[in-house]
């Protein structure tokens, strides 16, 4: 027993089974999963990210970026559909490096994917405030800029805060994250549903974008389709990996479909259609979105938190779209809130059943069957990080923790077909060992890419996971004490 023990399948696979008030409720279909993936990805990435990575990194090779980030998904989703079909239980990337890598590696993929989903969902929810007040603005109703902006902004070049005059805090990011936690402490079956009426608003509406906004291209604005470097990451080819690095951000929520794992009704069949189908449809989407901006407007003036509104402000026959733009991108960006939030807690709730957090973590409402102390503590944090903080503090270290999730999932089912090639596996991750190490490579290389800084702040918060692993979990663990069932927390 110790560091590098592993959890046991067996083990893993009786917690799926089980049933009770103790445990999560088995409600999501397939095609809720499919939405829960194209709530949490179709987001951020196309209402905010695709314009500042064209502007001050790719140009209109940003389209470029989301293939590469796109296969580097590819390759790690389908290494995640092996472990989903054969371990259908909340954890994502934790759970599967318990089975496989050990204890200790579980530990710090489980407080990577806490920075991942924590963060996140602040990340968007700040967003989400920049384009809900901009539609405020425009229907003659200001909010302020006090009450709608952090109160402080990060300065990349000497990594501090910078205190910003007359923003006292962002009101708005504040209530949309603790109206998505009361949503989702009421019951997953329920927040799928409202996710599910806003993923067909928002889809509908970047069609319209991109059937409509390809009448307007002025293919002169993609030349030159790669422009020329000025400085490492900016433009050429390291522009594009730096790109990509950076919208990566935009695919963590394909990582929280197989949070959801222990809610779907047939995991085995419906979690890898939930994690591919959303993956390939929104990458398409993507695609297709970068040509249609980087067509309608020069890419270096989509350097703005409403980078879609500009693209649609050269062509003035879809004017009228700017309004269903407004309204899709705040629709949109709810709903990734509402995924992210929803994975986080999920993670406790796995941690804490395998010893690894107090057992408070691991409580499930006995009405509700949801993990309702961990929703309203993660809910709560990241409410208080969307009111208070900037956002590009946050957005390339949500990348990196992604990042290195999916390296992790790549290395676990290379490692797992090694151990135990013999065990049943529902869906099966073809090719390996080519898969996985393409996965594993695509994702470092653009780790690599991304700043030292970001590098440097992961480093200061796996530390930090580290004393409280070997403070407390490391000690309590199931693995460790002998305790052969998980701790109820009721």
């Amino acid at each position: 027993m110790g560091l590098w023990s592993t959890k046991s399948l067996d083990a893993i696979q009786a917690e799926a089974s089980m049933e009770g008030q103790h445990t999560l409720k088995r409600v999501l279909t397939a095609t809720n999963l499919v939405f829960l993936g194209i709530g949490a990805i179709i987001g951020a990435g196309i209402f905010v990210l695709t314009g500042t990575a064209a502007a001050n990194n790719a140009g209109p090779a940003v389209v470029l970026s989301f293939v590469l980030a796109g296969l580097g998904c590819l390759f790690a989703g389908l290494c995640y559909a092996e472990f989903a079909s054969m371990i259908p239980v909340a954890g994502s990337a934790y759970t599967y490096a318990y089975a496989t890598l050990g204890e200790l590696v579980a530990w710090i993929i489980g407080w990577d994917l806490i920075l991942e989903y924590l963060f996140g969902a602040s990340t968007v929810a700040v967003g989400w405030s920049g384009y809900f007040s901009a539609l405020l603005h425009k229907l003659g109703i200001d909010l302020g800029t006090a009450w709608t902006t952090s109160p402080y902004k990060w300065i990349e070049a000497t990594t501090s805060l910078e205190k910003v005059p007359g923003g006292m805090m962002n009101v708005p990011a504040f209530l949309l994250v603790l109206a998505m936690t009361c949503l989702l402490v009421v019951g997953i079956k329920e927040s799928a549903r409202f996710n599910n009426v806003i993923v067909f608003v928002k889809v509908a509406i970047v069609f319209m974008v991109i059937g409509f906004g390809f009448m307007f291209v002025n293919t002169a604005n993609w030349h030159p389709f790669i422009p020329p470097a000025e400085g490492p990451g900016h433009y050429g080819w390291s522009g594009i990996v730096r790109a990509a690095g950076v919208v990566f951000f935009a695919y963590i929520g394909f990582d929280a479909v197989s949070t959801a794992a222990q809610e779907a009704k047939n995991p085995q069949r419906d979690m890898p259609i939930g994690m591919l189908g959303s993956l390939a449809f929104c990458t398409v989407l993507y695609i297709l979105m970068s040509l249609v901006m980087t067509g309608l407007a020069p890419y270096k003036e989509l350097a703005v938190p409403h980078p879609v509104d500009v693209a649609l402000a050269k062509a003035p026959a879809l004017a009228w779209l700017n309004y269903l733009v407004d309204i899709g991108a705040i629709a949109g960006l709810a709903s990734v809130v509402l995924v992210m939030l929803m994975g986080q807690p999920r993670i406790f709730f796995t941690m804490a059943r395998d010893g690894l957090l107090p057992p408070v973590f691991g409580k499930v409402h006995p009405r509700f069957q949801t993990p309702y102390v961990t929703t309203i503590l993660t809910g709560t944090l990241a409410a208080i990080i969307a009111a208070f903080f900037p956002i590009d503090l946050l957005g390339e270290l949500v990348s990196i923790g992604t990042l290195f999730a999916f390296v992790v999932v790549s290395a676990g089912v290379l490692a797992l077909r090694y151990q135990k090639p013999d065990i049943p596996r529902p869906f099966k991750t073809p090719l390996v060992p080519l898969v996985p190490l393409l996965g594993m490579g695509i994702c470092l290389y653009l780790m690599w890419g991304l700043p030292g800084a970001t590098w440097e702040r992961l480093a200061i918060w796996l530390v930090l996971g580290l004393v409280i692993y070997f403070a407390y979990g490391r000690t309590h663990s199931r693995i460790t004490t002998g305790n052969p069932t998980p701790i109820s927390g009721n």
